[in-house]
């Protein structure tokens, strides 16, 4: 497994996948994967997630938005220097995608919003490396 990163105004966002093989249904065309998720600030400001936008790419030509507060049901404020993880997962119609987003971040010492990015990381189910 590898983490892939990307940093935004001083917001790092790293995200780890993994195949989730005991709830996918490869013959159904079901294939689960969970992602985790570590947003780390080393900004010098106190800074809020306000929202999230996903954009999940399918093999099969499927493109899906999923926007919304927070994450997990958390809008997590985060001080200079700490961090926030959570795992969250994705259902796809074959075994191979990708994903790629953004938060809508808050600097809390002004109300300054602000955009950061989410890597794009592929989903792809380990028999497909074979």
């Amino acid at each position: 497994m590898t983490t892939i990163t990307a940093s935004t105004e001083g917001v790092k966002v790293s995200v780890l996948t993994e195949y989730q093989p005991e709830y996918s249904s490869p013959y159904q065309s079901h294939f689960v994967f969970s992602y985790r998720i570590r947003i780390e600030n080393h900004s010098d400001n106190t800074v809020q997630l306000q929202r999230r936008k996903w954009i999940i790419f399918d093999s099969n030509a499927t493109v899906r938005e999923i926007e919304g507060e927070g994450v997990v049901g958390l809008t997590p404020i985060l001080e200079p220097g700490q961090s926030h993880e959570y795992i969250s997962g994705c259902s796809l119609k074959s075994s191979i995608g990708k994903m790629t987003g953004s938060y809508v971040m808050e600097r809390l010492v002004d109300g300054k919003k602000f955009r950061v990015m989410i890597p794009e990381f592929g989903l792809i189910a380990p028999f497909r490396l074979n």
